[in-house]
């Protein structure tokens, strides 16, 4: 299926807006709403504008650049907050064997926690601490406390609700009485079956405890993998993907015409690309699906990978002998802003401002 022209997330928005809040507005809450007017205006002609002026003392050009949106679910946005994270975390590696661990919320409480994000998610980052916390403390060989970043993932592939937490860990722990670093044998981590029984029973006293009602349908086999990841970069940088750039890549949108939106996916068994067609409400459906609530944090880190342990984890580097050159790699700086007329670097004079009429804004960014 070809195409000339990579159809933008905000034209789709722009078409079928309206017929989407008509259609379901049972289901549409306030975050959706900023979301779509956000993403609808991302750099386009008629939403807010930059004003950019020229470093070069000789030059000295003034260009009205169409704004960024910023918002997280955009494919657009925070590309360079996106590779931040990514590069952050793969600072904080150390010397063991990881492990990407998934707790998958079953089906029949997928209701449940639509209607209650904030608080059932919450719940969700809670007992999965608590669940690897508790088996790390008990293991033979850890006996410790261990370190893990959890990112909250509510999508399948193919855009289904699909709440799930993925956890990158490593194999190792700090015993808090004697400060000894701890790690395990490589190939295996926890026995998978156990980490499902004890996050069900978690998660469900959980849910009781405060004061909403498990559906009577709850399954009592629940879905939890934990699969080796060797050092866990390509772990890392396959999760920190989809962070802050939202569910979806404009290059798979592949038609939006008479009505429907066909896009892609890549299916998790077959590594192949299937496509899917729904009416154009339905798609943006599905990418509402996933906003979540206001201030909500995807990402979370514990133990000795928190952000306040970064002492500590410059200790356990040297100590371990980390690669020192690695702990002072400079972050890649955000893009530049070319001057059209001569090239210099250009710099953001004004932010949020309309753009005069008959002014033609710049197109390079």
């Amino acid at each position: 299926m070809g195409r000339c022209q990579m159809i933008l997330l905000s034209s789709v928005i722009n078409k079928f807006k309206d017929g989407f809040l008509d259609r379901y507005k049972k289901y549409v809450l306030p975050s959706h709403i900023k979301a779509l007017h956000a993403m609808e205006q991302c750099r386009q002609e008629h939403g807010p504008h930059m004003l950019a002026q020229c470093t070069n003392l000789n030059c000295g050009k003034l260009t009205y650049i169409p704004h960024s949106c910023g918002h997280r679910n955009c494919p657009h946005c925070q590309n360079h907050e996106n590779q931040q994270w990514i590069e952050n975390q793969l600072e904080k590696r150390l010397p063991a064997q990881y492990y990407l661990i998934t707790f998958t919320l079953p089906k029949q409480l997928r209701d449940l926690a639509w209607k209650n994000q904030r608080q059932v998610y919450s719940l969700m980052f809670a007992c999965v601490q608590d669940t690897l916390k508790t088996f790390t403390k008990n293991d033979k060989k850890l006996g410790g406390s261990p370190g893990f970043t959890t990112i909250l993932h509510t999508h399948s592939r193919a855009l289904d609700y699909h709440p799930h937490i993925h956890v990158v860990m490593p194999g190792a722990s700090i015993d808090t009485k004697t400060r000894l670093w701890r790690v395990k044998s490589p190939r295996y981590l926890f026995n998978h079956e156990a980490l499902a029984q004890v996050f069900r029973a978690k998660l469900l006293q959980a849910i009781v405890d405060n004061g909403l009602k498990v559906p009577k349908n709850c399954p009592k086999q629940w879905v939890v993998d934990c699969k080796d990841v060797g050092n866990g970069d390509k772990a890392i940088i396959y999760l920190g993907r989809y962070l802050y750039r939202g569910v979806i890549r404009e290059q798979d949108i592949l038609q939006c015409e008479n009505g429907m939106v066909t896009f892609r996916y890549l299916h998790a068994k077959t590594g192949q690309y299937r496509t899917m067609t729904v009416t154009g409400e339905h798609f943006l459906y599905l990418l509402m699906l996933h906003i979540l609530p206001k201030g909500f944090r995807r990402t979370r880190c514990y133990g000795f990978l928190h952000p306040c342990s970064k002492k500590l984890i410059m200790f356990l580097q040297t100590i371990l002998c980390v690669n020192p050159f690695r702990m002072f790699k400079k972050m890649k700086e955000r893009a530049k802003i070319a001057c059209p007329a001569c090239g210099a670097t250009m710099k953001i004079i004004l932010t949020m401002i309309p753009k005069p009429p008959g002014r033609q804004a710049a197109c390079f960014i």
